[in-house]
Order: structure tokens, then C-alpha cells, then sequence
């Protein structure tokens, strides 16, 4: 059986796997009607989300040191089967909470393994598959208020509401779960990690583009983190209809779409720190525009570039980890970068919650942490310039 196929499983597990991230935020208003709690609850509720999905990465990294990538994969697909089915049963917050750690767990054991093992899958192209698996991941995104708008309306089988959503991504993830054991059964694995062998040897050699990753992708992911979780909240703020707030966030991802495609392929073509810089820039301005408009027509323009810049930094941050790294450092690197990646960007829904909570508005957390990332970004081109960021 092809690497093809096998890519083509992968894919369809990493749709899942951000699913299950992702589909939280447009629930949010659901769970605070529901469970009767506040926005800083809410926020906690998707921080738990993340932290579960930057929880496992370290020891997911030493475990590939041991196993190999598609064993941790398929792994990934039962937590992720389980938990999902857990959060469908969750009779209150606390349980839903814990079942949101599980469906992060997933997340991150896959994300760890998968994406090494899709980058050695085609070592000579691995921005366009990282491209493709990326968008892969981003259509999951564009479809979870859809999802979610669909199933609060309908309801499936004895499941009603929000407890649909959940139900449906337990059982595709067991049907996608058995379709990758097939296909990785028969595939023709690569060898690549095979002398990935010592975690801690790899992070200190590869220490400073590890560093690299997380000053960049860290910090500017605590910022999205905090505004696109609560997106549909600061879109009913600015004044938009209830739908249309919910299915703003469904403009962010969209234009994510083509991004992780052109950015992929632009990331095996440009040099890839000043082309980091670049987009991180370009995301500031996003962010100072949009807490600038008012409007459906002027913040639906500024959700979409928005989108389209943020997550064309993803697959560009990847590229140049998975093909700066060497074979012998690859997995073990690339788990200490995520690890440290994730904590740093996790407790992005709790903190802007909390300023909620505190009486700040919406467009004073969001400018100021617009500001923040303009001087990571003066510090970051200045190290740059001093060739102290590794290329």
C-alpha cells in the first residue's frame, strides 16, 4: 500500500484531532447558558483543552524514541474515540472539563507524532505536504460553528444539543482510527528517526532554533489563543447578530484554508526566519485593525485577512523546524519545541477571561496584546539582524 494512502489517513485523523481543539470556542455560550457559569470558567474550560494538548508532548517525544510514530498515532485516535464519548455523557461542568483534557491529550500525542512522520513521509517536498496537512487540520476549523449551528438545531439520535457535537467526533474518530491501522499496516514506513535516541541530547543541540519556535509561535499563539476563543463573544460585542458572531470565527478559519496551501509552498522557497518575521508582522497589524472597526462588512474583511495571516505562520513554523532539523534530532526536538510551544500559549483563553471578568473591554486586552507582540517583534528582527536566530 502507498505512502499515499497512508497520508490520506492522516489527514483525515488530524481533521479530527483539531476538531476536537477548535470545536470548544463556538460552545462557549452553550456551557455558560447550560452550566450556568462566567466567562473566566468558560475561558478555563478551553485553557484545559490546551493545556491537555500541550501536556503529552514531552513525554510523547521521549516515547518515539522507543516507539515507532504510527503506533503513537493510532494511540492518539483511541484517546481521542474515548474522551470525546466521555464528553458527550458529562453530566456537569467538572466532568465536561476533564473529558476537554482527554480531547487535548489526543491533540497533542498526534501532533507530536504526526507531523515528523508526514514530513518524512516526503522529505523532498515537506513544505506542500505540511501545506496539505495543515489544511487538512484548518478545515475542521472551518467547519465546527457550522458543525456546531447544525447540531444545536437538530440534535442526533438520543443526544440533543451541544451533546450531538461530541457524539459525532467520538464515532468518526473510531471509524478513522481503524482506517489508519490499515493503511499503516501496508504502507512503506519510512526509516528517517530511527537514530532519534536521546531526547535531552537533542534539545541541547537544537536549543536555539527550539527557542526560535517558541518566541515566536508561543507568544503570538497565547495572543490568538485569547481571541479567537472568545471571538464569537467579541463579535456580539461589536454589535453583530447572535448568528452572524457565531459564524464569524467560520470566516477566520475559512480564509485559513488557502493560507496553510500558499504559505506551505512559500515556505520551501523563501528564506524561512526573515518569511517568520514577516508574517508575525503582518498579524500586528491584523490585530491593531481589528479592534480599530466597527461594522459587519469592515470586521468580516478584517476576520478574513486576520485568518488568513495568522494561520499562514503554522505550517511556515513547521517547515522550518521539520526541515532545519537533522534525522538523528528530528522527533526529539520538535517534541521539546512543542511542549514548551503549547504551555507557553495555552493559558491564552484563561488570562483574557480573567480581564473580562475584571471589567476590561474586549478592544483594550486585544490592542495591548497587539502592542506586546510589536516589541517581541522589534527584539526578534534585531536578533535577526545580529545573525543570532539560526536559519
Amino acid at each position: 500500500m502507498s505512502r499515499g494512502r497512508l497520508f490520506g489517513s492522516l489527514c483525515a485523523t488530524v481533521f479530527l484531532v483539531n476538531m476536537a481543539r477548535v470545536v470548544f470556542a463556538p460552545l462557549l455560550s452553550e456551557f455558560i447558558d447550560t452550566f450556568s457559569i462566567g466567562e473566566a470558567t468558560a475561558g478555563l474550560l478551553v485553557t484545559l483543552v490546551w493545556v491537555g494538548s500541550a501536556a503529552p508532548r514531552l513525554p510523547t517525544g521521549w516515547l518515539l524514541t522507543r516507539v515507532p510514530r504510527h503506533y503513537v498515532v493510532l494511540g492518539a485516535g483511541v484517546v481521542l474515540t474515548l474522551a470525546a464519548t466521555f464528553a458527550s455523557l458529562a453530566p456537569g461542568i467538572d466532568v465536561l472539563m476533564i473529558a476537554a483534557v482527554g480531547m487535548g491529550l489526543a491533540s497533542g500525542v498526534y501532533f507530536i507524532a504526526g507531523n515528523p512522520l508526514v514530513s518524512e513521509l516526503f522529505p523532498e517536498t515537506v513544505g506542500r505536504v505540511m501545506g496539505i496537512h495543515g489544511t487538512a487540520s484548518q478545515l475542521a476549523a472551518v467547519l465546527a460553528a457550522p458543525f456546531v449551528t447544525v447540531a444545536l438545531g437538530l440534535g442526533i439520535s438520543a443526544f440533543v444539543g451541544w451533546r450531538a457535537v461530541f457524539a459525532v467526533i467520538a464515532v468518526a474518530a473510531a471509524v478513522v482510527t481503524f482506517a489508519l491501522f490499515v493503511t499503516a499496516r501496508g504502507a512503506d514506513l519510512p526509516q528517517a528517526g530511527a537514530d532519534d535516541r536521546d531526547l535531552l541530547g537533542a534539545a541541547r543541540t537544537e536549543w536555539r532554533t527550539i527557542l526560535t519556535g517558541v518566541l515566536i509561535l508561543g507568544v503570538t499563539g497565547f495572543v490568538w489563543q485569547g481571541v479567537f476563543n472568545f471571538y464569537e463573544l467579541y463579535m456580539l460585542d461589536k454589535g453583530l447578530p447572535p448568528n452572524v458572531a457565531r459564524n464569524a470565527l467560520t470566516v477566520v478559519f475559512g480564509a485559513g484554508v488557502p493560507a496553510f496551501l500558499v504559505s506551505g509552498r512559500l515556505a520551501d522557497r523563501l528564506p524561512h526566519v526573515p518569511y517568520l518575521l514577516a508574517v508575525l508582522g503582518s498579524f500586528v497589524a491584523c490585530l491593531f485593525a481589528l479592534v480599530s472597526v466597527s461594522g459587519l462588512v469592515p470586521l468580516l474583511v478584517v476576520s478574513a485577512l486576520t485568518g488568513y495571516v495568522i494561520h499562514s505562520l503554522f505550517p511556515a513554523m513547521d517547515t522550518y523546524l521539520l526541515d532545519t532539523l537533522p534525522d538523528a534530532t528530528r522527533g526529539s526536538a520538535y517534541a521539546v519545541y512543542s511542549a514548551s510551544m503549547m504551555i507557553v500559549q495555552a493559558t491564552g483563553s484563561s488570562f483574557v477571561g480573567s480581564l473580562r471578568e475584571a471589567g476590561f473591554g474586549y478592544d483594550a486586552v486585544f490592542g495591548a496584546a497587539a502592542a506586546g507582540l510589536a516589541l517581541l517583534l522589534v527584539g526578534l528582527v534585531a536578533a535577526q539582524r545580529a545573525s543570532w536566530l539560526p536559519e
